[in-house]
Formats: structure tokens, sequence, C-alpha cells
């Protein structure tokens, strides 16, 4: 069931665990040699020992998002490294809790740069890589329509993200470049349930699904999109949530 992308080249930022490990590892088992993008040397190691154990390719790459001459360096270096360039999804981001009252603008510039900026600068660096038929996928959220208290500052960044993308998509399709977003809803991660386990309790109930999203799940919404098989869609927003977002606010 999973479409085949031998012979193509992914980078997946933020890949070194949750849902970038999840994505990363998807790419390659569908056949792509795998650039596991990092911020701190070391953290992506383990992620590609995984896929390498499986018998895929993947190498690690670390660079600083927030810088834009670094993303230009790390899609350059990625394309050396892989002989080309077919896909880039940008994961990279951060997701802290904090109230709008106490929220400084000093934070929220980190947000946007961490999440939104980064973004950016590497959908311009990867752009002038991909042939035709490359994509570029963001990781958004079902945030940017369905913001939560303490996250308005990550609502309103994912909430760019989705129109960052269209608007990507209307510049680069002529060239044959598809841009698109995944958004997913709650993701299972280490110890969540016993963090956080009225939350979890609420989703479950009001998730058709009934249960939390995986990292394999996102990775399956952007592998497709990566393929031949999503040659028609781009300025798309994919929702993975369960159908958590079909149930009635009122």
């Amino acid at each position: 069931m999973t479409p085949d992308l031998s012979g193509t080249v992914a980078c997946v930022t933020g890949a070194s665990g949750g849902v970038g490990r999840g994505i990363a590892l998807r790419f390659a088992e569908a056949g792509a040699a795998v650039a596991v993008h990092h911020r701190r040397p070391g953290a992506a190691d383990a992620v590609v020992a995984a896929i390498e154990a499986a018998g895929g390719r993947a190498r690690a790459f670390t660079a600083e998002l927030t810088d834009d001459p670094a993303c230009h360096a790390l899609l350059d270096a990625v394309a050396d490294w892989g002989g080309r360039l077919d896909a880039l999804v940008n994961n990279a981001g951060v997701q802290p809790v904090e109230p709008l009252d106490g929220l400084t603008a000093q934070r929220w510039r980190a947000m946007l740069d961490a999440t939104l900026t980064s973004a950016f600068s590497c959908t311009q660096a990867a752009a002038r890589l991909l042939p035709e038929g490359g994509t570029i996928t963001h990781i958004a959220s079902i945030e940017a329509r369905h913001p939560a208290p303490g996250h308005v500052h990550y609502s309103a960044a994912k909430a760019a993200l989705v129109t960052h993308a269209r608007g990507a998509a209307l510049e680069y399709g002529p060239r044959g470049i598809r841009v698109n977003t995944v958004s997913p809803g709650l993701i299972a991660r280490e110890g969540l349930e016993e963090a956080w386990p009225e939350g979890v309790g609420r989703w479950h109930r009001a998730a058709p699904l009934g249960r939390l999203g995986t990292p394999a799940d996102v990775g399956n919404a952007c592998v497709f999109l990566a393929s031949p098989l999503a040659s028609w869609i781009t300025g798309h927003d994919l929702v993975v949530d369960g159908g958590v977002t079909a149930r009635p606010t009122w």
C-alpha cells in the first residue's frame, strides 16, 4: 500500500524524534533516501541507524533553521549528498504553552521564527533545487483553525503555514512543484496520557475513530502527497485528525 519513492531524495526537518521521526521512517520505507535534519548534533543518529538497519539510505544534517543562510546551506548539502532533491517536509517547530497575557513580543517572534520563517527559508532554498514533480509539504495543525488556550502564537504560526503553502502553490505550480500542508490532530507520544489524562480522555470521546494519531499516520499523509498518487493535488491542507474536527462545536 506504500507508494514507491525509490530513487528519490527527501529532506525532513526536525526529524530527530516524534512526528519528524515518523515522517522520516515512512519516507525510507517508501524507498526514498532521507536527509534527517536536526538542530543538535547527534540527535538524529538513532533515526539514521533505524533506516539503515532496515536497508534504507539516510544521513543526519545539522542546521539552525532560524538562520536563512543556514537553510540554504542545508538544502544545498542535501542535494549534494543525494545527487538530487525531490521532496521537502517542513516539520521543524516548537509548541510551548504560554498564555497570551504573559506572552512577550520576544517569545512571539521566537515562535514565528522557529515555525514559520524557517519553513519560508527552507521552501525558497528547496524550490531552487526541486525538479518538475518535486514537492514541499508543511506540517501545520488543526489548531490553525481551532486554537487552544495558551497556543495563540502557535495557532497563528500554523495558520500562516497553511496560507503560505497555498500562495507558494500558486507561484511554483507553473514549474511543476506542488506545495501542500498536513494538519495533524493530537499525536501520541511517550508519557502523554500520564501527563494529560483529562485531555487525552476528551480526545478519545470526541474523535470518531476513537484513538490518538501516531507519527506514522502523519508520515503516511506526507508520503502520499510526495508521491505520483497526488500529482494533481497542490495548495491543499490535508487534515489528519481521526475526524475530530468534523464534530459540531456548538
